[in-house]
């Protein structure tokens, strides 16, 4: 081999001539992970500042006060089901079963749709007893942390319709498939987050 060729010739041992770009699958599904990692570290910077206000409370009630946990934990309950549903609509997807992912994923739907109309009740219960967002840092930080965690399950339930709509109107393409992996990803991901504001934020109110 000439030198010129070995110039050609890359770590995998294929010229460069015959390399192309990375498959559209790879360069979508390495872009959502970066995004999944920015969102992350978003949430990564709501749970410190709620680690460091959380008793800054300005002489109002407490956390342990103010947090029903039989009624997150329905909350957390309907959530982690969805992930469950979710997981087995991504199946019927890979077997092309129209039926059954419709079927889950509207449970799916559902599940969030609950969770949500709950985390909304207990919003309202807390500003109608004077625990507003703007009484204390402890609840600002509260409400922007669990406030951000249920604009992205809305966001996801906006994004489940279309694409169960997209199904409906372009069938299983490739294209299909990668972004229904992705909302899958990032719906599993806010069930992941959430364990987190369970843990450190109801089971870990004083």
């Amino acid at each position: 081999m000439s030198t010129g060729e070995q110039a050609l010739t890359g770590i995998a041992g294929l010229p460069l001539a015959l390399r192309g770009p990375a498959p559209v699958r790879v360069v979508a599904g390495f872009g959502f992970w970066l995004f999944l990692l920015s969102d992350i570290i978003i949430f990564a910077a709501l749970f410190a500042a709620y680690a460091v206000l959380s008793r800054s409370t300005a002489g109002g009630q407490s956390a342990a006060e103010l947090f029903d946990k039989r009624h997150v934990f329905l909350e957390t309950m309907c959530l982690l089901a969805s992930s469950v549903t979710c997981g087995l609509g991504s199946l019927a997807l890979l077997r092309t079963d129209a039926r059954a992912l419709y079927r889950w994923m509207a449970i799916t739907w559902v599940l969030g749709a609950c969770f949500l109309t709950m985390e909304g009740r207990e919003f309202a219960s807390m500003v109608a007893a004077g625990a507003g967002p703007s009484h204390s840092a402890f609840l600002s930080a509260f409400f922007t942390l669990v406030g951000t965690h249920g604009l992205h399950v809305t966001l996801g339930l906006a994004w489940l319709v279309v694409m169960l709509l997209q199904v409906a109107t372009l069938g299983f393409q490739p294209v299909v498939g990668r972004r229904f992996f992705c909302f899958a990803l990032f719906w599993h991901a806010l069930d992941i987050v959430w364990i987190g504001v369970f843990t450190i934020v109801y089971l870990g109110a004083r």
